[in-house]
């Protein structure tokens, strides 16, 4: 009988950190129009740069046309909008839109070396063949209210004057928790209705907007329409935050995929493929159906709804893990980054059967041919805040990983990424591990 160790030490594939490593990747993505790239943290270098190096590729052999990633629409549509050669920003300014906590998450060095050479990759080339690079996540209430607004002002000033005033009723200091708070206990439906009654508004009149006498190019009024589809479900967020029994993280995962979906059809009606590739943490990536999260949580994520949704034969998900080294992250939320030690991985876990198969770094396919790593296994999730001192309990859940991917990059001992805005609190020489103790 083959055991998980046999069938890693006979299927692993090397790394030797070339463009190469990732040929078994290519082959397997054949026709499918969907890549979902994870990570195990928010803060690792080789997660970011892997990721990048396997885009790259997607792009240019595979014809490939977006890349969408778990930052806010707005903030993603500046670097959008740079990579298209659009706009008077540097490259170091096309980021000053990504000022919401976590920061580092996309202000860091490799990050920014991504959006610089798909800049260059698309130099020259016409607007349909550019690679567009946009955002999938929910929380963006204001900014995305604000954008609709700015986006009418141009176009239809009557529109716009509805939109400030039913979206006036957001406000609430620009605290989108704050406004959740107030929606639910003051039991008002009011601003839902106006949310969903202006994207109605926006849907129905695109028709003028794209061909009338103040007609806007068709990714404009994409834009628009889905930063209008981010305030409705945002406003459904955070006011299911307080007093609601809906579970926020369904609620936020099936906009990310709602969000795939919009920008698919998109490129679809532009005349492309529709081809994505999708970043975002393992935990959003990875089928959740065949993890803790849809085991005894009742919750489902991108993963699992875009397999659903398109089916295995076009999306292919790929996990992405590491025993030890450093990494990126705060120890509370809203607090600083700093460069903090990753602890080896927990007995029992998979990045532990992955470290004790003494393979070092390897690709590995998994699917229906791995049967050895079928059964239920923990495997580590660290975030924007790391937590050493609970760490089985904030950072370990159980899963299933030959049914959670469709395939899995393992770095043995990795390194936290570098932030624009490194503070005081991120230094390389990291002071001494002192768990449990905390001296």
């Amino acid at each position: 009988m083959t055991t998980p160790q046999d069938y890693v030490r006979d299927h692993a594939v090397p790394l030797a950190g070339r463009s190469s490593d990732y040929d078994r990747l290519l082959d397997e993505v054949g026709e499918r129009s969907l890549v979902l790239l994870g990570e195990a943290s928010h803060g690792t270098a080789e997660f970011y740069r892997m990721r990048a190096e396997i885009t790259r590729r997607l792009i240019r052999e595979k014809g490939f046309e977006a890349v969408i990633v778990e930052a806010d629409w707005p903030d993603a549509l500046r670097l959008n909008r740079y990579v298209r050669g659009e706009g008077d920003d540097t490259l170091k300014s096309a980021f000053d839109d990504f000022q919401r906590f976590p920061q580092w998450m996309w202000r860091n060095t490799d990050v920014r070396d991504f959006i610089g050479w798909l800049a260059e990759h698309n130099a020259g080339k016409h607007a349909d063949e550019q690679v567009g690079f946009h955002g999938l996540d929910v929380y963006s209430l204001h900014r995305s209210a604000e954008a609709v607004i700015e986006y009418l002002e141009g176009i239809d000033p009557e529109q716009a004057r509805i939109a400030r005033e039913g979206y006036g009723c957001l406000d609430h200091g620009g605290d989108p928790v704050r406004y959740g708070h107030d929606a639910a206990f003051g039991l008002s439906r009011i601003c839902e209705d106006a949310a969903v009654r202006l994207l109605a508004d926006l849907l129905e009149k695109s028709g003028n907007y794209l061909h009338g006498d103040g007609r806007r190019p068709r990714d404009e009024q994409f834009f628009a329409e889905q930063n209008a589809r981010v305030v409705v479900n945002a406003e459904h967020y955070y006011r299911a935050m307080f007093g609601s029994r809906v579970d926020t993280w369904n609620l936020r995962d099936e906009h990310m995929t709602d969000t795939i979906a919009e920008l698919r059809e998109h490129l679809r009606r532009q005349g492309g493929q529709g081809k994505l590739v999708v970043w975002a943490h393992n935990s959003h990536l990875g089928d959740a159906a065949f993890t803790d999260m849809g085991w005894h949580r009742g919750q489902h994520n991108v993963g699992q709804l875009v397999r659903h949704r398109f089916g295995t034969d076009q999306a292919l998900l790929v996990g992405f893990t590491t025993h030890s080294g450093f990494v990126s992250a705060a120890r509370d939320w809203d607090g600083p980054v700093e460069h903090r030690k990753v602890r080896p991985s927990m007995e029992g876990s998979v990045e532990r059967l992955f470290h004790d198969s003494g393979r070092g770094d390897f690709y590995l396919p998994l699917g229906e041919g791995a049967a050895p790593l079928k059964e239920p296994l923990w495997e580590r999730a660290i975030g924007v805040i790391y937590r050493p001192e609970s760490e089985r309990i904030s950072h370990y859940f159980k899963a299933s990983m030959a049914r959670q991917f469709d395939a899995v990059f393992h770095v043995d001992e990795t390194r936290a990424v570098e932030p624009f805005d490194r503070g005081e609190q991120w230094h390389p020489e990291e002071a001494p591990d002192t768990y449990p103790f905390g001296v």
